[in-house]
């Protein structure tokens, strides 16, 4: 069927349906897990999602590279699609600091007028915090440096550095784990460590779904998926890492050194 406009008319997919209901059933699992502690619902739900990701993905990659659909005015909304997508992530994170700093600015009486609250010993800024910090630095330097290459066709080095940037994405998650196995406080322990945890580990979360999202560029980029001028879903994936990076310097300057 021949096709005289350059815009990509999806053809019908089971993906966003069956996705939904599966991240649905590991949010209901996450709750049992909490309050039954069976995690049986949620580990299946999890899994269940990581199948049905795949395959939407396998589905967009075939669409971009084997049928040639994302013509430049489709990848032209995909960047503004990504654009909103991490404006819309700033200002997640916005409220998560927000709580942080009503509560650390004008600490209350069941706090003892302190912040950090009495009781809490916070981390040192100076020892896993800023060793992840530099961590991260390194690899918004090395997903450039990717990013450079793959435009001036070296794909030898885009690799390379590609393939460094996942380990440090990597290395960052399996140290924060560590400091979270050491940490002297909970998330229980006042809103120090509700704040604490839940920012901290959002944007942990946003490693994990970074280094999946850039590994499969990776993987991609083995298989000749991505030119000089045709590699968006290289491109979010560097911006989204970028955004990831500057989050971190925040939370690290504000939640770790500021506020201990």
């Amino acid at each position: 069927m021949k096709q005289n406009h350059p815009f990509h008319l999806v053809n019908q997919s089971p993906w966003p349906l069956l996705a939904s209901l599966s991240v649905f059933s590991m949010l209901m699992g996450i709750i049992k897990w909490f309050h039954l502690f069976n995690p049986d619902l949620a580990i299946m739900s999890i899994i269940l999602t990581f199948i049905i990701s795949f395959q939407w993905w396998r589905d967009i990659t075939r669409e971009s590279t084997h049928q040639g659909n994302h013509t430049m005015k489709v990848t032209s909304g995909l960047r503004w699609g990504m654009i909103l997508f991490i404006i819309s992530e700033i200002f997640f994170f916005f409220a998560f600091f927000w709580a942080f700093f009503h509560s650390s600015l004008t600490p209350a009486i069941e706090l003892g007028l302190n912040w950090p609250p009495k009781g809490i010993t916070p981390f040192n800024p100076l020892e896993i915090p800023l060793l992840n910090t530099l961590i991260l630095l390194s690899s918004g330097l090395t997903i450039t440096w990717a990013h450079h290459s793959l435009m001036e066709n070296n794909y030898n080095q885009a690799t390379q550095s590609l393939a460094l940037t996942v380990v440090l994405g990597v290395y960052f998650s399996i140290l924060q784990g560590f400091e979270y196995m050491e940490a002297p406080f909970s998330i229980a322990d006042s809103v120090y460590g509700s704040t604490f945890f839940m920012t901290t580990g959002l944007h942990g979360l946003h490693v994990l779904v970074g280094s999946t999202f850039l590994l499969t560029c990776l993987i991609r980029m083995y298989m000749n998926h991505f030119s000089p001028i045709h590699h968006f879903g290289f491109e979010a994936a560097a911006w989204y890492w970028h955004f990831v990076d500057v989050v971190w310097l925040f939370l690290y300057i504000s939640i770790y050194w500021w506020g201990s």
